[in-house]
């Protein structure tokens, strides 16, 4: 029978750091190959899109403090 994900990650948690680390990064590097290449063109294109909006000014950032200010405004917790 197999693991359960909880004992699995249980015994994760009993390595050290390093350990861990690297086996999320591994873990994280066999996720991303199965990435559909055309979902992650698109993502790519969209990046792109966003950065050139930026630089030739058609856009803005917003402060990252403000966003959440709305967003903690919006559900109600302030």
């Amino acid at each position: 029978m197999p693991r359960k994900i909880s004992e699995i990650v249980e015994e994760a948690r009993q390595m050290p750091y390093g350990v861990r680390a690297e086996l999320i990064e591994q873990l994280i590097a066999d996720t991303a190959k199965d990435i559909d290449p055309e979902i992650e063109k698109a993502w790519g294109d969209e990046a792109m899109r966003r950065l050139k909006e930026l630089e030739e000014g058609k856009v803005q950032l917003i402060p990252g403090e403000q966003v959440m200010a709305e967003a903690r405004k919006i559900v109600g917790l302030k």
